[in-house]
């Protein structure tokens, strides 16, 4: 029987003035992008917190340490194997990405105290 493994990976970023915004590698054009001590790029990050926490690895901080300067604004997520060429495949991924600009995601239930109550 295959040793099969799954890893789950969040990262959250906040939009920021004067930076990129990266998106699994991808520059989007936008008047904001994520704040981060290096590309901010939360698909990534996931993915790799995800794959290192199949492998029981720890996660991306352990591997790439916010306090590291190598790191600093890099896009060091595609250039880094988070496996450490263990030998280990990935067969498949999901993933998902949220976003919405501050205050702009519950306003109608904010300005509508019955309708927050629905759920």
């Amino acid at each position: 029987m295959a040793d099969i493994r799954i890893g789950h990976g969040y990262d959250v970023h906040r939009l920021a003035e004067n930076r990129k915004l990266i998106i699994g590698g991808v520059e989007i054009p936008h008047k904001l992008g994520l704040l981060g001590h290096s590309d901010a790029d939360v698909l990534t990050h996931a993915v790799m917190d995800a794959m290192l926490g199949a492998l029981a690895l720890g996660d991306i901080g352990k591997h790439f340490p916010d306090t590291d300067e190598r790191y600093s604004a890099a896009a060091f997520c595609h250039r880094h194997d988070p496996a450490g060429g263990l030998g280990a495949r990935q067969s498949g991924r999901d993933c998902s990405c949220t976003g919405a600009e501050a205050g702009t995601a519950y306003s109608e239930d904010a300005a509508n105290p019955q309708r927050g109550n629905r759920l």
